[in-house]
């Protein structure tokens, strides 16, 4: 009998690293706090450090897409939300990415980002033409905010260094500044709702003016790629809006670097899509986190080993 127990003991101080949990203590690259990706990717961190054994996930407040790119750029255990426009510029190693290419993997298609080119009354801005000669706010440094802004207005057919004088702010301070009448107009790409600009539709004696822009989707696309659709904004998301306003959309991805462990971006992934009703409590983008957008055609980006095999244990297809 003591030499079944002893083998037995032996047996379990063998078996015991095979079912030891990978300890992964992981941040994820979100955005400013007046946005979508910093409540959804602190509810995404909440999940993943709740359910995935040995994973402590923290959310940190960035400059947005562009900021977090550069984050997993590091090396550094991260992962990022991210639009395709921007993910696809560090992939290749392009623009603000020029000469530092990063190593990016797709873990999942998550929302459609809209355009938001934002006035309000009494400011002149009815149009793009009459950003000419205005006080316009085209996203913080770091964002794809900034990015796409600048492709928005040369499809527009204007210069953002000669035709307006540019400022360089979050969608909270654009929201704060627009009421100070410290600028005419800004530009931001989010979620639907976006917390800050639902507050500045509800400001009492502020009436929004969302601007048409979906006649520049074809000049982007010509340019940069398939990355940009004609979509809508409908009139309800926010009030005061007289009409559905006409934009430009772009794909939201979750990223992460290419050296991230098969096993680890299986975890995230597999609890992302377990999960999805605790980060729809957090916000009512994350609906639109489904099996069915999950296509190869969505993201300039390779999907990420980890996240392929997922996928494949659910039956869907990329293709």
């Amino acid at each position: 009998m003591r030499k079944l127990i002893n083998a037995l003991a032996m047996a379990a101080l063998v078996a015991a690293p095979a079912f030891a949990q990978e300890k992964v203590n992981l941040s994820i690259g979100t955005g400013g706090t007046g946005g979508v990706y910093y409540p959804l990717g602190g509810g995404m961190a909440n999940v993943l450090s709740k359910y995935v054994p040995g994973m402590a996930a923290t959310a940190e407040v960035t400059g947005g897409s562009v900021a977090n790119l550069q984050l997993i750029g590091t090396g550094k255990p991260y992962i990022g939300l991210s639009m395709t426009d921007a993910a696809l510029d560090a992939f290749k190693g392009e623009d603000k990415f020029k000469g530092n290419k990063v190593e990016l993997r797709t873990l999942a298609i998550l929302y459609p980002n809209r355009m938001h080119v934002v006035s309000i009354e009494g400011t002149g801005v009815s149009s793009m033409k009459d950003l000419r000669g205005k006080r316009v706010s085209t996203g913080s440094p770091g964002s794809a905010t900034e990015v796409m802004a600048f492709r928005v207005i040369e499809a527009a057919g204007l210069d953002k260094d000669k035709d307006m004088r540019r400022e360089r702010l979050g969608v909270a301070e654009s929201v704060n500044a627009l009421k100070d009448k410290k600028i005419d107009a800004f530009f931001w790409v989010g979620g639907l709702p976006t917390a800050a600009v639902t507050d500045l539709a509800a400001t009492p004696g502020v009436k929004i003016k969302m601007i048409d822009h979906a006649e520049t989707v074809g000049p982007m696309n010509k340019k940069y790629g398939n990355l940009y659709v004609e979509d809508t904004i409908p009139r309800a998301t926010y009030s005061g809006m007289a009409a559905d306003n006409k934009q430009a959309t772009v794909m939201n991805i979750l990223v992460a670097h290419a050296n991230m462990s098969d096993q680890t971006a299986y975890n995230i992934v597999k609890t992302i899509f377990e999960k999805q009703p605790e980060l729809v409590a957090v916000h009512k983008e994350a609906e639109n986190i489904k099996f069915e957008n999950q296509k190869a055609a969505a993201t300039p980006v390779p999907f990420h080993p980890g996240a392929l095999k997922y996928f494949k244990e659910k039956g869907v297809k990329l293709q």
